[in-house]
């Protein structure tokens, strides 16, 4: 496992390079220039705005600037945000543990919703239940987390007035009311993104158990007098979130997509509102340093994934 867990770190590296620069040349290349208000204001002469262009070196070469860029990230040196005045590092990872946080219990709900619901609805397949769960499956995800989300303000917070829809970060009471405070005010963006993957996630899990339950491996358990659930549970069920964990590790990017609207909504103060702000302000090193993170996060995923392949199926073996 060390060998296999080493090898795959190695190969991480000219994959984090390679999004790096295409990442960057997009960037490099896009219209817009950070200093466009310094241009446009007559009050500011045109040295100015030149001596800035130069100091940070945006008239010099693409390849020149990446190659400075990513000597700096080497160092822990990410860059300066023109419109916030102050280091990237600081703005990102600052703001990173809320957005992980909001992912994270987004996911754990997504799974506590999608795996008793899929199996059973597998396990009694086209009755009243798997019907309703389907039907509201396909709802679910049809639906996109923005009107989810405004639907869900105007539920909970506008007619019922049960939880916040501004999420504050400079809660003033201390002690367990801190706590209650954050988790209220986490319950909607939380509940949007886990019920949006939830319900893509159910679908998998219910496909992916018919087509294991009706395995010949499956038959004979259930001929050795095996219960019901013990065949579910040990036989059928962990050998069918193999593919479900695939689907998972590659809808990572649409999860982080959606954690980007979702907390622009409800006034998240995350790595997805931050990178919203930086496109307004055409906010190059923070667009650059927001997005190189969740690249980085989706391989993070997707290792992960291969490492729980190992704990579901015993024949795999690393090397």
């Amino acid at each position: 496992m060390s060998r296999y867990l080493l090898r795959r770190l190695l190969l991480v590296i000219p994959s984090v390079i390679a999004i790096s620069v295409l990442l960057f040349t997009v960037l490099a290349l896009a219209p817009g220039d950070p200093f466009e208000e310094l241009a446009t204001n007559p009050a500011i002469p045109a040295e100015v705005r030149a001596n800035l262009r130069a100091k940070f070196g945006l008239d010099d070469p693409v390849a020149v600037r990446y190659v400075r860029w990513f000597g700096s990230m080497l160092q822990g040196d990410w860059g300066f945000s023109f419109a916030s005045r102050v280091n990237v590092e600081d703005l990102v990872l600052g703001r990173l543990p809320v957005t992980l946080v909001v992912i994270g219990s987004s996911q754990i709900l997504a799974l506590l919703i999608a795996l008793p619901v899929g199996v059973y609805a597998a396990t009694r397949p086209y009755s009243i239940f798997d019907q309703i769960a389907n039907t509201l499956a396909f709802v679910g995800f049809s639906l996109p987390t923005f009107f989810t989300g405004l639907l869900f303000i105007l539920v909970f917070s506008i007619y019922l007035d049960w939880l916040p829809f501004v999420y504050r970060a400079d809660i003033s009471a201390t002690g367990w009311r801190w706590y209650w405070e954050h988790l209220r005010q986490a319950i909607m963006p939380v509940a949007v993104l886990g019920l949006f993957q939830g319900a893509s996630f159910t679908r998998y899990v219910r496909s992916a158990v018919l087509d294991v339950i009706r395995l010949d491996y499956v038959t004979t358990a259930r001929s050795k007098g095996l219960s019901e659930q013990v065949v579910v549970v040990k036989h059928v069920v962990r050998n069918a979130l193999i593919p479900v964990v695939t689907l998972v590790a590659l809808q990572m990017p649409a999860v982080f997509g959606g954690a980007i609207v979702t907390e622009q909504i409800f006034r998240v103060p995350g790595i997805g509102s931050l990178l919203i702000s930086a496109i307004l302000a055409n906010d190059t090193p923070v667009i650059m340093g927001v997005t190189f993170v969740f690249a980085i996060l989706v391989i993070l995923c997707n290792l992960l994934a291969d490492i729980v392949y190992g704990w579901l199926d015993p024949r795999i073996v690393y090397r």
